[in-house]
């Protein structure tokens, strides 16, 4: 059993209540969303894993374990808030609270138009949720302006795999294939850390004979389970992928009739690959020949490989192009769409895939449509009761809408749902000055998280044990999430919430939904004919058969776990080549900021630390955040193991406590990001925008470490 994951879950908590109460539902965490068990009452309830979930089996995360200890939590919202003039929170009624809701969005669109407010959602709501904000702020409020955290996490790879492949959904195979691929080839991603029920399937795979190959600037606990790790300077993926494309091809290990057969773009690709022969893509990237040549060669020998990419690539300025130069290998070697192969990403929020699906990124409608699309358009309307020109357009991506908040032309009104951005977005000190600008922020949460704190009203919400709903794994599997407590007096659930607010503004008769299963079957209506077709999903089948892959056109539909054995939802059928070559990130090293800084992931934690930091056990393993700095780098500033260091990049300061590890680069620091105020790594990263999918540089840009005496000095 590995120390990151287990099935003897009893034996981690400290609490066994003698009741028999016993619910299924699911993690409220990562995209694997393991199946759980709970039991006991919300004051005294204990997880456990559901054995029988053919997705985790069993298996468990120490998150996952302690997942229970926010339902009852001493911080839990359970009143609406408004803040008072000297800038502390009252409490007020749901009616009162409902109609300064309101009035904050009527007063706001009748002074600046209906884009004056905006919309924040979530990829941790549910299914439902999601369809029913995108919904609420094209028809109630007729925004264009609706965009979610997803954007930072999966729309470099989402974007990526529709130009390629036609259709994004994260992994395009089921899990149950990983352990048979002969080569996996992990690219961006700590696994043991960040899904470590994951890993049981990797272990199968190794133990089966199969080779593991790890790209990653760290040698992370994932990267130590490897067969070969290829250390790259962070954001030279394309130059990796090329050279890795150069070898494959230079060596005849690619699939010519594939190639013929099922893709197209392949010369354009090729001529930019034969540029990057070994020798060059060694000195951009720091991976040698020899272990170009050793990946190389274990991936064009294999019968099966798969490529699977993360943030690590993905949360780069050009995280869309090096999606597509690694789908490039995955297509040379013929093996999209092939049994134990082919290309996939690692969602990472808890309903990241679900959530980009139905209609709460700026330019998405449900059945994850297009919406400058017109026959998605009519589509849409005839479903909702509108007419097709009532629809807004698109609007503009997550980073591009906070970065407008308060100006002239942009947002003056916020409604944020299940996001904490005062700490999630890059250079998060803008933003968080940019939230204040705003004639209103309000934000439904269960905490009064950091973004909270900053709202003029607060509306508290349901949390994932208290709710019915769907949820989308990272495989494309639709889940149930069944309720096991029913929600604190005072608290109601984003359903009731926007319904409520629809009917306040005189659209009520288009949200006439009481319940999570009513909203399920419109989404699914709406999704019918669309690349995410939900149209063949019900509640019931969900149960039955322990999720349903979608596409699921029909009743009779068993769904599609396994997409492209057949073709390609391109125009032409055929999957796309690329010609991409490498770009330089947004920033580089120079005398100024002579580092390279990276965030991520740790065990303990997720995402901005809302939940896990108010966990004691798991804050008790990792209280604060850190630095790693190589031995050679901490020598060369003189620090020692424990030492308090000031990070500066162009756009902010933070602290941070030193952990020096031969796992880092010399020339990069890493720190998590789960952390605010000063502790927050956020205030330094870089908003550079990919071109096509708006995603933030998150996992890249340059940084100083600060002298220690001159840090001695202020304090």
């Amino acid at each position: 059993m590995s120390i990151y994951w287990g099935r003897n879950v009893q034996k981690s908590v400290a609490f066994q209540p003698s009741t028999h109460r016993h619910v299924a539902t699911h993690c409220p965490y990562c995209a694997f969303q393991c199946g759980m068990h709970l039991q006991g009452s919300r004051e005294e309830a204990y997880a456990s894993g559901n054995a029988a979930f053919p997705v985790n089996k069993g298996g468990l995360c120490i998150k996952g374990w302690t997942a229970p200890a926010t339902l009852s939590h001493p911080e839990r919202l359970q009143t609406p808030l408004v803040r008072q003039p000297d800038g502390s929170f009252a409490p007020l009624s749901w009616d009162e609270a409902l109609a300064k809701v309101v009035h904050a969005f009527q007063n706001t669109q009748q002074r600046y138009g209906p884009d004056a407010v905006g919309i924040f959602g979530g990829g941790s709501l549910t299914n439902e949720k999601a369809y029913l904000l995108g919904k609420f702020a094209r028809v109630a409020l007729r925004t264009s302006h609706i965009d979610y955290n997803g954007r930072f996490c999966m729309s470099s790879a989402a974007a990526a795999s529709i130009k390629a492949l036609g259709i994004d959904r994260g992994l395009p195979f089921p899990l149950e294939d990983i352990p048979h691929a002969e080569v996996i080839m992990l690219i961006g991603s700590n696994l043991a850390e960040t899904m470590p029920p994951f890993m049981q399937y990797i272990e199968e795979q190794r133990t089966l004979g199969g080779h593991l190959i790890v790209v990653d600037p760290r040698f992370s606990t994932t990267a130590q389970a490897a067969t070969l790790h290829l250390r790259l300077t962070p954001a030279s993926d394309t130059a990796l992928a090329n050279g890795l494309l150069h070898i494959l091809i230079r060596d005849g290990l690619i699939d010519q009739e594939y190639i013929r057969t099922r893709t197209e773009g392949f010369e354009r690709a090729r001529a930019v690959a034969s540029t990057y022969w070994p020798e060059r893509v060694e000195r951009i990237t720091g991976v040698t020949e020899k272990q170009l040549q050793q990946a190389a060669h274990l991936l064009g020998s294999a019968r099966s490989a798969m490529m699977l990419t993360a943030r690590g690539a993905e949360q780069q300025s050009q995280g869309v192009n090096n999606v597509l130069a690694y789908i490039n290998i995955a297509l040379a070697l013929g093996t999209v769409g092939r049994p134990y192969s082919g290309y996939g990403c690692l969602t990472g929020q808890g309903n990241g895939q679900g959530g980009r699906e139905h209609g709460q990124k700026a330019d998405q409608l449900p059945g994850y449509r297009k919406i400058d699309d017109p026959e998605a358009r009519h589509h849409i309307a005839k479903i909702w009761g509108i007419p097709e020109p009532d629809l807004p357009g698109p609007g503009q991506s997550a980073y591009e809408m906070l970065n407008s908040l308060g100006e002239q032309d942009g947002v003056h009104t916020l409604l944020v749902m299940g996001s904490n951005i005062a700490v999630s977005t890059p250079h998060s000190l803008r933003i968080q000055e940019r939230l204040k600008r705003l004639d209103c922020l309000i934000v439904a949460d269960f905490f009064l998280s950091e973004t909270a704190r900053l709202a003029d009203i607060v509306l508290p919400v349901t949390q994932w044990a208290e709710e019915e709903g769907t949820m989308t794994n990272l495989e494309g599997r639709v889940l149930l999430r069944r309720p096991a407590f029913a929600p604190p007096a005072g608290v109601r659930t984003e359903i009731e919430i926007l319904c409520e607010l629809a009917h306040r503004l005189g659209k009520g008769s288009y949200f006439p939904f009481t319940d999570a299963r009513q909203v399920f079957k419109e989404l699914c209506r709406a999704s019918a004919g669309g690349p995410a077709d939900y149209s063949g999903i019900t509640y019931e089948k969900i149960a039955m058969h322990d999720g349903v892959f979608w596409p699921c056109p029909s009743a009779d539909h068993p769904g599609t776990p396994r997409l492209f054995q057949q073709g390609f939802p391109t125009p032409g059928g055929r999957a796309h080549f690329h010609a991409i070559q490498h770009q330089p990130p947004a920033e580089e090293p120079d005398p100024a900021f002579p580092l390279y800084l990276t965030t991520g992931r740790v065990l303990a934690h997720y995402q901005s630390g809302t939940q896990t930091r108010r966990v004691p056990r798991l804050l008790s393993m990792q209280p604060e955040p850190y630095a790693e700095v190589h031995p050679t780098t901490a020598r060369q500033y003189k620090l020692t193991d424990g030492d308090h260091i000031k990070l500066t990049t162009r756009r902010g300061s933070a602290t941070f406590k030193v952990k020096i590890t031969r796992t880092i680069r010399e020339d990069t620091l890493f720190v998590p990001f789960h952390w605010a105020g000063d502790q927050s790594v956020n205030r330094l990263t870089n908003p550079a925008l990919d071109p096509i999918s708006r995603m933030p540089e998150f996992k890249v840009c340059a940084v100083r470490i600060e002298a220690v005496e001159a840090l001695e000095e202020d304090a």
